[in-house]
């Protein structure tokens, strides 16, 4: 079976982890029609704009994406005339490209992979993040000079859309447990509307089991016994903290993959990336974008082979022979990717 799937490609370490991925894929005999666009910076640098037309066609289209992390300009520009700032956060590609395309959420799964050093052992849980408001809505301005205000939005048809969402796929996925993460304590209108709104959504899934909890708290119990989580949803900005500090818990970048959601869409993706310059050209880890092109496979009806290719990446992580520098080895991307290939 043949997927249709755009591949969007971010520029930096995303130009040594797009053919490293596509090899692997053809060499597990996986058929992909590839609809391929360059977006962010590396449109830019190519003399179009940072969101083609032609890339959110192709997505819109498909349904199906693939995609590097798009890397972001330097900065916040100044403020416009008058003091205000708002959309979207200046020079931030992804989160403009989450907006054209009306992705709500954000999946990350998070589990631990053999062969993989990581503080803690046992972990399998999904994050689920609404990308649309909360502070991400970036509505700010300067009051009088030295006083600045940042809205955070909250609304109840986001949160409704949302999670329905996230309750559906805990039960898709057979899921146990789902904790809603807020800090209602205090932001008792904005987090208030979520946690009330988790509490009226529940009663539609009575086979699972919730909670909720405070985000420092959750944040405590994440490093000290995060086995107890199953799946836990949240607003914009702790979702994007308390994701990264999960990836931490079970290994790094090596460990984590991400899925946006929209209406008729599925974006899979690298949360994770950066310049050549910085990484250094052939010596990127391959496996931030080899997760989510898995995970991908896996729910699109080709879970055997999705599996046969984890198996090959965590025989290469035991083997310990071609790690590239982040995870203390020598390798290079091709090395990595050989590595993959022969335990294929």
């Amino acid at each position: 079976m043949s997927l249709r799937v755009t591949l969007i490609q971010g520029g930096g370490v995303g130009l040594d982890q797009v053919p490293a991925v596509k090899r692997i894929l053809q060499a597990a005999g996986v058929v992909i029609d590839w609809d391929e666009h360059f977006a962010g910076s590396a449109s830019l640098e190519r003399g179009g704009p940072p969101m083609p037309q032609a890339m959110l066609d192709s997505v819109r289209r498909n349904g199906l994406a693939l995609k590097t992390k798009l890397l972001s300009l330097p900065p916040l520009s100044p403020p416009s005339e008058g003091g205000a700032r708002g959309g979207t956060p200046a020079g931030n590609f992804n989160v403009q490209f989450r907006r054209e395309l009306g992705l709500f959420a954000s999946v990350r799964p998070l589990k631990n992979l053999r062969g993989l050093p990581a503080r803690f052992d046992g972990v399998d849980m999904l994050i689920v993040r609404e990308v649309t408001e909360d502070l991400y809505s970036a509505i700010e301005h300067e009051i009088v000079p030295g006083v600045v205000q940042s809205l955070k939005v909250v609304t109840e048809r986001a949160c409704r859309r949302f999670l329905k969402f996230a309750f559906e796929l805990a039960r898709t996925y057979g899921r146990k447990s789902i904790c809603c993460v807020h800090k209602a304590n205090i932001l008792k209108l904005a987090d208030g509307l979520m946690l009330d709104i988790f509490r009226d959504t529940a009663k539609g899934f009575p086979e699972l089991q919730t909670r909720d909890l405070i985000v420092d708290n959750c944040c405590m119990q994440m490093v000290s016994r995060p086995q107890q989580f199953d799946v836990l949803v949240m607003g914009n900005l702790y979702g994007d903290l308390l994701s990264d500090l999960a990836a931490g818990v079970v290994g790094g970048i090596s460990a984590t993959a991400g899925i946006n959601i929209g209406d008729g869409i599925r974006v899979y993706e690298s949360f994770h990336g950066g310049t050549r310059e910085a990484v250094g050209e052939n010596r990127a880890n391959v496996l931030p974008l080899l997760l989510p092109a898995i995970d991908m496979l896996a729910e699109m009806g080709q879970p055997d082979v999705a599996k046969r290719i984890l198996a090959a990446v965590e025989k290469m992580l035991i083997a310990r022979k071609a790690l590239t520098p982040d995870l203390q080895g020598r390798a290079t991307t091709t090395e990595m990717t050989d590595a993959i290939l022969a335990a294929l």
